[in-house]
């Protein structure tokens, strides 16, 4: 800017203010009382704003001109830059100076490309994030999950695969005019300290209960679709206007365990997924020649992608004993395959294939509306994707064939190992060789069990129900005096807050008594709260039993196992299995 636009005209002519820096060659813009300005580039076609060149032949007020005369610039334009001597720089120059400030307007060059480039990649980033939102779809879960997943607790996420005819190519596969069904369904819990995950396939032929649905419509009212006994699994998606909200309800009914989101992928995104990555490994022990599922590959190991990944895990009467189950072991090949391939350097390296991945992943699956942004998905994600792939277990449901039926088309829950499963997803326990708790911990609950016991007839204990269904307290009180022979015992009504599971409390000299308690109740060392001695109603000191949420019944063990039983059906990510 010039004098008058900092404020320091006075009467100063503006072409006195440009002088001749001998030392550079150029014109500098001095103000009075001012140190040197910065250089002026070499001749410019315009006059810059508001700064007046020196005129034709003048020099600056109490400078002469060193050297032969130099020709003036045109008027309005700066002087040109001094030329070097040939026999080196002028006195008082530095060596260097010349390339230090070639250097300076190299970086500044490449500086300048390099905000460019930022802002451009910035800016095209922000319209390719929303372009990424508009390809999501999303359908509302109708309050039956749990609002969203959170960092500091385990998280479980219902992946439903529906056998719904959408897409260009997919018109041979599925039923025909059918809306689609829970086709592949896999429960996917992932531990709370993100140190492993369980990936539990529900059989689409398990017959089960599916209860009364509430169900937003498209005008934003809600239906309640009426439940069904005795049906298949695979019923609570599409049938009757069932949403996936539906089939979460019904996996909650079934195992306990509440869901946080769930996600629905169609024939496509197996299609568009595997294209992605470039294929997915898979190993067959045996030639397929499968005319249903349209498969067609020979012994041994295979790199598939597209139709034909769709056809491998469609394909189930030409692996195992050709039915549903069947297919469901070489469909968690398929997915270990995937995982591995999703977390190699190969995938995580390469931004073709991760902006692949993240177009069809956007495109082909539906999420429920919690996580129906690509912020809330990378948010989920990356919990996903914080435990290993050699701690990422797969099983099934423990199921037997339907005894009712003459041709065996449809499965039902082994009861007892059913239970066990739910109980170790719900207690967050691995299925792998993972430790979930410390060891100190860990040996401060076993020590808590370990000692005497005191016989049953010296045991003095007060029942509370702290969130057991209505009566259990009354329950478990006639089961001690009758069956326990623990005749010390008063049903002491309500406790004052709501348990999550059932704690025995009692003072340093009452170890004993709580032992035997819960050596009876079949509870664990994290059970037992040592605590201060309370009084029962006859003002005698006793221990006190909370039953909470998680009492089963009076008799039922309350010990969750640490560890998987051994006989639990399972497989890791990390391990490359062959179809049989």
């Amino acid at each position: 800017m010039d004098a008058q636009g900092r404020g320091r005209a006075d009467d100063i002519d503006p072409a006195d203010q440009w002088v001749l820096n001998p030392d550079t060659g150029d014109y500098e813009l001095r103000l009075q009382n001012s140190a040197p300005q910065s250089a002026v580039p070499g001749p410019r076609s315009r006059r810059t704003a508001g700064a007046t060149a020196p005129p034709r032949g003048r020099t600056a007020p109490g400078r002469e001109r060193k050297g032969t005369p130099q020709e003036a610039p045109e008027p309005g334009v700066p002087g040109p830059r001094r030329r070097r001597a040939p026999e080196g720089p002028p006195p008082g120059r530095r060596k260097g100076r010349t390339k230090k400030s070639r250097g300076k307007k190299i970086l500044l060059w490449t500086g300048g490309t390099m905000a460019f480039l930022l802002v451009g990649t910035s800016t095209a980033g922000y319209l390719y994030w929303k372009h990424l939102n508009g390809n999501i779809t999303s359908v509302s879960d109708d309050g039956a999950g749990t609002g969203g997943f959170s960092k500091d607790r385990a998280i479980n996420v219902l992946l439903v695969g529906t056998d719904k005819r959408t897409g260009d190519g997919n018109d041979g596969y599925g039923d025909s005019d059918s809306p689609g069904h829970a086709d592949t369904t896999v429960l996917l819990h992932v531990s709370k300290d993100r140190t492993n995950a369980t990936a539990m396939s529900i059989p689409r032929d398990l017959i089960t209960d599916i209860p009364d649905c509430p169900t937003t419509q498209e005008d934003g009212s809600t239906k309640v679709i009426p439940g069904t006994l005795n049906t298949r699994f695979n019923e609570s998606l599409g049938q009757e206007g069932r949403t996936p909200s539906c089939t979460m309800r019904t996996v909650t009914a079934l195992t306990g365990v509440k869901m946080d989101h769930f996600m629905i992928a169609d024939f496509n995104a197996v299609k568009t997924l595997t294209t992605a990555v470039d294929g997915v490994d898979v190993c067959l022990a045996k030639d397929i020649d499968d005319p249903d599922s349209k498969l067609k590959l020979s012994k041994g190991e295979h790199s598939i992608q597209g139709e034909e990944a769709l056809a491998f895990v469609r394909t189930r009467h030409s692996v195992g004993f050709g039915g549903d189950l069947s297919r469901i072991e070489i469909q968690q090949q398929f997915l270990s395959s995937l995982m591995r391939k999703l977390k190699s350097n190969d995938t995580l390296t390469s931004p073709t294939k991760l902006l692949k991945l993240a177009e069809a992943g956007t495109k082909a699956l539906t999420v429920d509306s919690k996580i129906s942004s690509i912020t809330k998905l990378r948010d989920l994600g990356t919990e996903l994707g914080k435990f290993p792939t050699k701690n990422l277990s797969f099983t099934t449901v423990p199921v037997v064939d339907n005894p009712a039926e003459k041709v065996k088309a449809t499965v039902v829950l082994q009861e007892a190992k059913a239970k066990e499963m739910f109980a170790l997803i719900k207690d967050d326990v691995s299925l792998t060789a993972v430790k979930q708790e410390k060891k100190k911990e860990k040996a401060a609950e076993a020590a808590r069990l370990k000692g005497s016991k005191a016989d049953p007839a010296d045991v003095r204990v007060r029942v509370l129900n702290g969130g057991a269904v209505a009566g259990s307290a009354q329950e478990t009180l006639n089961w001690l005096q009758l069956e326990e022979g623990i005749t010390k015992s008063e049903n002491a009504g309500n406790a004052g807050a709501t348990l999550k599971k059932t704690t025995v409390e009692y003072a340093p000299d009452q170890a004993d008594q709580a032992r035997r308690l819960a050596d009876l109740m079949g509870l664990s060392g994290s059970a037992m709260k040592p605590g201060k001695s309370v009084t029962n109603s006859q003002g005698l000191p006793a221990i006190t039993l909370t039953l909470g949420e998680d009492f089963k019944g009076a008799g039922v063990s309350l010990t969750t196992p640490s560890t998987a039983p051994e006989d639990v059906e399972k497989s890791t990510a990390d391990k490359v299995e062959c179809a049989k």
